[in-house]
């Protein structure tokens, strides 16, 4: 396990990621849901990325996903490890694996969702190993 944290730059909300970064502060995951496809995506915006209709909403993802694949960072002087975790639902997300061992993280990996304090910001959505 590391043994210390890296600074995370605060994410600047927008008008349209504003409602995300809100869930973000009460510790919820949002992603979004077309209602003229049907698809679920992330991140969530306001045109969905499959059929371009401007009817989407978000809705809270489980928490749950596995690791697709994933890259530590050693030559920086705290390491750490970016991955693409494939939600429960089916959307992936580039986010940080955190909270273990950068040596024991695997491609299949199950994890659970943690959040992350920013640097003067909302907190920011990562996963550490189940």
């Amino acid at each position: 396990m590391q043994s210390q944290e890296r600074t995370i730059q605060a994410p600047v909300p927008n008008l349209e990621t504003k409602a995300f970064w809100d869930a973000a502060a009460q510790g919820k995951l949002m992603i979004g849901k077309c209602n003229a496809c049907g698809k679920l995506h992330y991140y969530p915006r306001v045109r969905c990325p499959f059929c371009f209709s401007d009817r989407t909403e978000l809705q809270q993802a489980s928490g749950s996903g596995t690791i697709y694949t994933y890259s530590v960072m050693r030559r920086t002087p705290i390491p750490y490890a970016i991955a693409y975790v494939t939600l429960a639902e089916g959307p992936t997300m580039m986010t940080n694996i955190v909270d273990c061992d950068l040596d024991r993280i695997r491609i299949g990996q199950a994890v659970r969702l943690v959040f992350k304090p920013s640097d003067g910001g909302p907190p920011v959505p990562m996963f550490t190993p189940v």
